[in-house]
């Protein structure tokens, strides 16, 4: 597997302070298949000083030329499609379909998106007697996350960009392959020296560096909230801003009304998408008590699917970490009706489709955030009961309503604790805002809102 030995830094490829490397490892055989440097402090100090540097000429071109880097971005990432696709099979392990489908197609529509926003967006407008220019917040460090490694990456950069940020990303040590790309991207999209800048290294090392660099104006991170706490405290230090987006355990709420069948089967598919690793996934699926067995049965048939349809974790601690929560689930009492904690491979980071039933609102696997493909589901008496279950855990990412009529499941849906909800299977919509209550994060990320994030504003008077 291709891979840079240097930091793409002010421009160019350049070699890493020192000497450290960050094997790359595929899931699905547990095979090295790449190296990268370990970047330090020194290679963030670099690459912060490129993007401070690049700053002032960045935030002072025009909008639309703004944009139209960015649409050249879009058409690089595009014109790369098929070996991104292959790049995150081989470091996430992800299937190829859903690789080529959704971690490579749908950051080059994002990418589009702001290609669009940025040419259209009010950076100035009038209010009264004033005039309201909205103006990039500065330096930019980005920290993305393995789980959709593109698109994390894209949701982040593409709209500071458009705001006329510069950027340091420091990208998920498990996929810095695709975070490699993603700058060959850039470069081809010609974007000045310095306004993107990649450093590849170790969360505690280059992270930490780059979130409590003074040259830093904004850390934009996804990852667990423990993570976001530090990186939180970090950013505070300095009263700079952030946006985090963090943990979930998001409810699908099936009321009686619905079609139980669509919304138990389209329940599964979504914890089951990316092997489970996704911060959104409906993880908890809420049933009333008189469809509970009903739900069960369905789910069950559902999850048996999937034995061979989803690729592995990705890596062995992530593994570990999973079938550890399922084995806490049989301690609790849940009931398992599909899968378990053995792996269904001998080779691999692998972990079976797993679905609980009997599950209560104050278990582990009901609480925290497993980040595989297990799902737990719990009965409900009413739909006050059902509202209380849906808001008991400290996060509020995302959720589902399923009812047979639309109004009833958004009026349920506004009761909801939680930033974004799907109703009745509701597609993704790249353009809407998207980020937690709660425990799950501060800030929104797509659309006209992720741009906001990266503005700050002035008013002059007259």
């Amino acid at each position: 597997m291709k891979a840079h030995d240097g930091m793409y830094l002010d421009g160019a490829w350049r070699p890493a302070a020192g000497d450290g490397v960050i094997e790359v490892v595929n899931p699905a055989d547990q095979q090295v298949i790449a190296q990268v440097p370990a970047g330090d402090a020194a290679d963030v100090d670099n690459a912060v000083r490129a993007a401070r540097a690049a700053l002032p000429a960045w935030a002072a071109t025009p909008p639309a030329e703004r944009a139209a880097r960015l649409a050249a971005l879009r058409d690089a990432l595009a014109a790369r499609k098929d070996e991104i696709a292959e790049t995150v099979t081989a470091e996430l392990g992800s299937p190829l379909p859903f690789s080529q489908n959704v971690h490579a197609a749908v950051p080059i529509a994002v990418a589009g998106s702001y290609a669009e926003l940025a040419a259209t967006y009010p950076f100035e407008e009038k209010a009264g007697n004033s005039t309201v220019y909205h103006e990039p917040i500065g330096v930019v460090g980005a920290i993305t996350p393995w789980n959709y490694p593109l698109h994390q990456i894209v949701a982040k950069v593409a709209p500071a960009l458009a705001a006329g940020c510069t950027v340091v990303l420091k990208p998920a040590e498990d996929t810095p392959l695709t975070a490699q790309l993603f700058a060959e991207a850039v470069h081809e999209a010609g974007l000045p020296a310095g306004v993107f800048n990649l450093v590849t290294g170790l969360g505690p090392v280059a992270g930490q560096a780059l979130a409590e660099h003074p040259g830093v104006d904004m850390v934009s991170f996804t990852g667990s909230t423990a993570v976001g706490r530090r990186i939180g405290a970090l950013a505070g230090a300095a009263i700079k801003k952030v946006a985090l987006e963090l943990g979930g355990k998001s409810a699908n709420v099936v009321l009686p009304s619905a079609d139980l069948a669509k919304a138990v089967n389209v329940g599964v598919a979504n914890v089951m998408s990316n092997s489970g690793q996704t911060c959104s996934a409906w993880t908890r699926m809420l049933v009333h008590r008189d469809q509970y067995d009903e739900a069960v049965a369905l789910a069950a048939a559902a999850a048996a699917k999937y034995g061979d349809r989803i690729g592995p974790l990705v890596n062995a601690k992530q593994q570990e970490r999973v079938l550890g929560y399922i084995e806490k689930g049989i301690t609790e009492g849940a009931r398992l009706v599909v899968g378990g904690p053995e792996s269904p491979r001998e080779r691999g980071c692998f972990v079976s489709p797993t679905v609980f039933a009997d599950v209560t609102p104050d278990m582990t696997i009901a609480q925290e955030e497993i980040f595989g493909p297990v799902l737990s589901i719990l009965c409900y008496d009413d739909e006050d009961d059902a509202l209380r279950i849906a808001n008991g855990t400290v996060y509020g990412l995302a959720g589902a309503v399923w009812a047979g009529d639309e109004a009833e499941a958004v009026a349920f849906a506004r009761r909801m604790d939680t930033g974004q909800v799907d109703i009745n299977g509701g597609r993704f919509n790249p353009l809407a805002p998207f980020g937690g209550y709660k425990q799950s994060g501060v800030g929104r990320e797509l659309g006209a809102h992720g741009l906001t994030e990266y503005l700050q504003t002035k008013s002059l008077q007259f």
